[in-house]
């Protein structure tokens, strides 16, 4: 098992433009255009940073977004899965599973790191070479 760690951006969408904020969550209420920008930032975010690391295809990869917002407010990690699930569409874009499907990518729920530090939003990747059972 190999694991990677890859930076994913920390960024909101507004009279089209992206400009730093929160990585998206499912209580947003985004118009359809301003969603689609940034569901494309972090897809193609998560597809170049796992080409520039080099991650090997895989035959099952297990994923989990890692966000540490910088302050110690109460937050739902389930509210991450859009972000999870646009990195997780990039990194098969990238080739490093065939799909998405159970058969080859288990998502595990996101993890909320508190405490006052630089914001941080991540996605770790665990490669195995057999597929699980």
């Amino acid at each position: 098992m190999t694991t990677y760690d890859l930076d994913l951006p920390l960024a909101r969408t507004g009279k089209g433009q992206v400009a730093p904020g929160p990585p998206l969550h499912a209580n947003q209420r985004l118009h359809w255009r301003a969603e689609r920008t940034a569901k494309k930032l972090v897809r193609d975010t998560a597809h170049w940073r796992a080409l520039d690391a080099k991650i090997p295809p895989a035959q099952h990869i297990t994923v989990q977004v890692h966000y540490l917002p910088g302050d110690n407010r109460r937050r739902d990690p389930s509210n991450l899965m859009p972000t999870q699930k646009a990195a997780v569409d990039g990194i098969v874009r990238a080739g490093v599973v065939p799909d998405d499907s159970p058969e080859y990518v288990t998502e595990l729920m996101p993890t909320i790191h508190t405490g006052p530090s630089d914001r941080r939003l991540w996605l770790r990747i665990t490669t195995r070479k057999d597929t699980p059972q």
